[in-house]
């Protein structure tokens, strides 16, 4: 009989799932993976999660326009840029962080110090991302144009040699780059976000995966919830499965996430007009034609249920 049984759990585990049965996830850096693995959500899943890991979030908007991936977890800044060149693609969950991750860094014996000192300087970041963000925000707050500066669209690991190299004068970058730079002793922070970007993040679907997968897109989302708030409380075990998975040392992911401070927060009225914001800010730079421009409550799915971390 126990022969038997075992056979018919292999036949059982040949067949194949059902699409609708299958969650494929973009991840960053092993970040919604690691922090779900670590707390242990997702024990008892009942569907196959097929996870897709990405270096930023403009290569993950990318797949799941192309239907390669159903959702992922990106930052406000790329999701803009995606809504806005049409990409079929909604938030559903909210996060909001502070901001000290996310900084315009020069190399640590620059004369750099000021965000005014940037003007006719060379910043690298990747086209759209948080860091295009925080770059247009300082500026902003400085009183300087957009054009102030000259950009060089990088991913985060080309940026970091412009850096060392001295091709580039600064960096605009996000974690956990920021705190592995730090820690090293290769950089000074010019600016960081706070005060003058909104540290939202998100958990994103394709439309076609809101239409078909919505149950599963809810369960995901309220397992993620409650994987935040279990590293809100303590972000020591989430740092040590991390520092595994990716391979740097504990050291970065405890800096990182000991200052930002996770959270989950309902998309309310506040996270709506802040994603507003974002997108003026774009049109303002005219990196957005206002033409183009979508209305923030438009991209956001607010049919999900809140997860009981926020009841």
């Amino acid at each position: 009989m126990r022969a038997l049984l075992t056979v018919l759990a292999l036949l059982v585990a040949l067949i194949p799932a059902r699409a609708e049965d299958v969650l494929r996830v973009g991840d960053q850096r092993g970040n919604a993976r690691a922090l779900m693995e670590a707390a242990g959500v997702l024990d008892g899943l009942p569907y196959r999660l097929a996870w897709s890991e990405f270096p930023a979030a403009a290569p993950l908007l990318e797949a799941l326009n192309a239907g390669a991936i159903d959702a992922g977890g990106v930052g406000d800044a790329p999701f803009t840029f995606a809504a806005a060149a049409g990409v079929p693609v909604k938030a559903f969950l909210a996060f909001r962080n502070r901001q000290d991750g996310l900084a315009i860094l020069a190399a640590a014996d620059s004369p750099i110090r000021t965000v005014a000192d940037l003007k006719g300087r060379r910043i690298a970041t990747n086209r759209g991302s948080i860091g295009h963000q925080v770059v247009l925000a300082a500026l902003e707050e400085a009183g300087l144009p957009a054009d102030a500066v000259t950009l060089s669209f990088l991913p985060p690991a080309d940026a970091k040699i412009a850096l060392a190299s001295g091709s580039v004068d600064a960096w605009a970058t996000w974690e956990p780059y920021t705190s592995t730079a730090e820690l090293a002793g290769l950089v000074r922070v010019v600016r960081d976000g706070n005060g003058i970007t909104p540290g939202l993040s998100f958990a994103v679907a394709s439309d076609a995966a809101l239409k078909d997968k919505r149950a599963l897109l809810a369960d995901f989302g309220e397992r993620l919830a409650r994987a935040r708030a279990w590293a809100l409380a303590d972000p020591a075990p989430y740092a040590k499965v991390w520092s595994k998975l990716i391979g740097l040392p504990e050291a970065v992911p405890l800096r990182w996430f000991g200052r930002a401070q996770y959270r989950n927060v309902p998309i309310d009225e506040a996270v709506i007009a802040d994603e507003q914001a974002n997108i003026d800010l774009y049109v303002r730079a005219g990196l957005i034609p206002k033409a183009r421009a979508p209305r923030a409550e438009a991209i956001f799915d607010t049919g999900f249920p809140q997860p009981a971390a926020l009841r």
